[in-house]
C-alpha cells in the first residue's frame, strides 16, 4: 500500500478495505464492500443519484480503464458514534490521452452489517484556475441577478481598508 494514501486514518472496516482495493485496482474486492442495495446520493448533482452495486461496478470499470494510474488519497477521516464514516479524500491520475485528472471532496458513508450501505457523495474536479474568492462571489451573485459587491480598496501595504 502506498504510504501516502492516508488509509491509516480510517478505522478497520469496509471503507478502509474499499480504499485499499481501489488503490490496488481490485474491482471484485472493492465491490465486495458494498451492499446489494447500496444507495449513492450526490446532493450537488441529484440526477447522478443511483442505487445498487451494479452501477458501482460500471463506474469503476470505466474509471480504471480510462485512468490506469488512478490513486485515492484519504486526507482526513472519522467514524461517528452511529458508525458513519466521514472522509475527506481525493483521487488523481492521468487519462490514457495524457490529460491529468484530479478530484477532491467529502464522502459520508453509511455502514450496515460490515458493508457500505450508502454514501452522501461530494466529489468535484479540482479547479487550479486563477480566480480568487472575490471573483467567485462576483460570478455567483451575477448569475442570480444580484449586483456584485465592489472590490474592497487595498491600501498601501496590501491591507484592505
Amino acid at each position: 500500500m502506498d504510504a501516502n494514501s492516508g488509509i491509516e486514518l480510517l478505522d478497520d472496516g469496509p471503507v478502509r478495505r474499499m480504499i485499499a482495493a481501489t488503490n490496488g485496482h481490485d474491482l471484485d474486492a472493492m465491490l465486495a464492500e458494498f451492499a446489494d442495495d447500496y444507495e449513492n446520493i450526490t446532493p450537488i448533482h441529484p440526477a447522478r443519484n443511483f442505487t445498487g452495486r451494479a452501477q458501482v461496478r460500471r463506474n469503476w470499470e470505466s474509471l480504471f480503464a480510462a485512468i490506469p494510474d488512478l490513486r485515492v488519497t484519504v486526507y482526513d477521516a472519522t467514524t461517528a458514534p452511529d458508525g458513519a464514516v466521514w472522509m475527506e479524500w481525493g483521487n488523481a491520475g492521468t487519462r490514457r490521452d495524457g490529460v491529468p485528472v484530479e478530484m477532491a471532496g467529502v464522502a459520508i458513508f453509511a455502514v450496515r452489517a460490515d458493508q457500505i450501505s450508502g454514501v452522501h457523495f461530494y466529489l468535484e474536479p479540482v479547479d487550479h484556475g486563477t480566480g480568487d474568492i472575490s471573483a467567485a462571489i462576483r460570478d455567483t451573485t451575477r448569475a442570480h441577478g444580484v449586483p456584485a459587491p465592489a472590490a474592497e480598496p487595498v491600501a498601501a501595504g496590501g491591507e484592505a481598508r
